[in-house]
């Protein structure tokens, strides 16, 4: 089987929910993955047509008054093998997000402290946004059936949730000591 990289499986994956094109998968990873997966529409494009050319995507363009109005997407059987044995592959590595705030404390001197404890207020501002925005999620998912997929976009959630408390935590803790 051909190996492809997480973000391609990533898109294989979202097709399973309710997302249908490649809007709707870039605006399921903002609204609800960007705590901890990240996918931009330059990645998402050619990742769709990649799939299409692999045979694990089937393409339609669903017409309304003889017009196209979006191309679509749907897992072929082969797809949604190759989704599923990845699911079921050991993870090999477990990477990290990028910092910019950590990389620029790390490298800052004494004078660049008001600085710092400004980037390091905007960080916080950044986390507690995050955080409403996870509530206002998790408050929306609740409604309707609880389904199996639900309870587990809810435990993600629940992550993203607690890594936004945790940052706020160390960013009052930083700033403290820088002030």
């Amino acid at each position: 089987m051909k190996r492809y990289n997480a973000t391609t499986y990533a898109i294989l994956g979202l097709l399973t929910t309710h997302c249908r094109t490649g809007y709707d998968i870039k605006r399921m990873i903002d609204t609800s993955l960007s705590h901890f997966w990240r996918i931009s529409y330059g990645q998402i494009y050619p990742s769709l047509k990649l799939l299409v050319e692999d045979g694990l995507l089937e393409r339609h363009s669903p017409t309304i008054d003889h017009k196209v109005e979006r191309v679509e997407y749907r897992l072929t059987f082969a797809g949604q093998q190759a989704l599923k044995e990845w699911l079921h592959e050991p993870i090999e590595k477990f990477s990290y997000e990028k910092n910019e705030v950590l990389l620029r404390l790390f490298l800052s001197d004494d004078g660049d402290t008001a600085t710092m404890i400004q980037q390091i207020e905007k960080y916080r501002s950044v986390q507690y946004e995050r955080l409403e925005t996870y509530k206002l999620l998790e408050h929306s998912w609740h409604m309707g059936t609880v389904t199996t997929q639900k309870k587990r976009a809810l435990m993600t959630l629940s992550f993203g949730k607690k890594i936004a408390r945790t940052i706020i935590e160390w960013c009052d803790e930083a700033i403290a000591q820088l002030t």
